[in-house]
């Protein structure tokens, strides 16, 4: 199967571009979340080097993200480069559980492998085996308890676009009924696991 970045960015936009006013954007360089400002009409979820797997990784911190963060760039947050100790390399594994358990749920409705990030080849060394079981539990946690709202809607409208069972069009009518649908019948329980980080 083919996993052109070119249809994830049209189907994210089509979804995406006004219900949330968020596109998605190949950059060059690192990856970044950019808020809407004054040049620019729409937030933007930049991910790096037209990778698929970024932009999946990038969209599933997005779709933690809750309201007041999206206004920040990178959400508010800060990112702890390669070379972490034992401690940081612990905090980046806790705070990236979640968003890397949502991507790999993308991935499956892709029909793209996924693989664990740790991301820290210069730093201490890993128990990535322990990392990936944290994340597979997470993933089964969302499973159960319930997906927030906006991966749902992703979920939806890859499984569409990816299984063959319709086109770009199908897809994005996918996505959006899902966000229709979803604001008014979504658990208590979504609401806040979206709006924590």
């Amino acid at each position: 199967m083919t996993h052109d970045i070119e249809d994830l960015i049209v189907l994210f936009d089509g979804v995406f571009a006004d219900s949330y006013r968020t596109r998605l954007i190949r950059g060059d360089v690192e990856p970044i979340y950019l808020p809407a400002d004054a040049q620019h009409d729409h937030h933007r979820i930049v991910f790096a080097h037209g990778f698929f797997a970024s932009a999946l990784h990038e969209i599933s911190h997005w779709c933690i993200a809750g309201k007041a963060r999206r206004q920040l760039e990178d959400y508010g947050y800060w990112y702890e480069p390669d070379g972490r100790d034992a401690r940081r390399q612990a905090d980046f594994e806790r705070v990236e559980v979640a968003p890397q358990a949502l991507e790999s749920m993308l991935s499956d409705a892709c029909r793209k492998p996924f693989q664990v990030s740790v991301d820290n080849l210069d730093g201490v060394e890993v128990d990535r085996d322990a990392f990936a079981a944290k994340v597979t539990a997470r993933a089964a946690r969302y499973r159960r308890e319930g997906i927030p709202l906006r991966a749902h809607a992703l979920i939806d409208m890859l499984e569409v676009f990816y299984s063959g069972k319709g086109g770009v069009l199908q897809a994005v009518a996918a996505g959006r009924r899902r966000l229709g649908a979803g604001s008014a019948t979504r658990p208590a329980a979504r609401v806040a696991d979206a709006d924590r980080a």
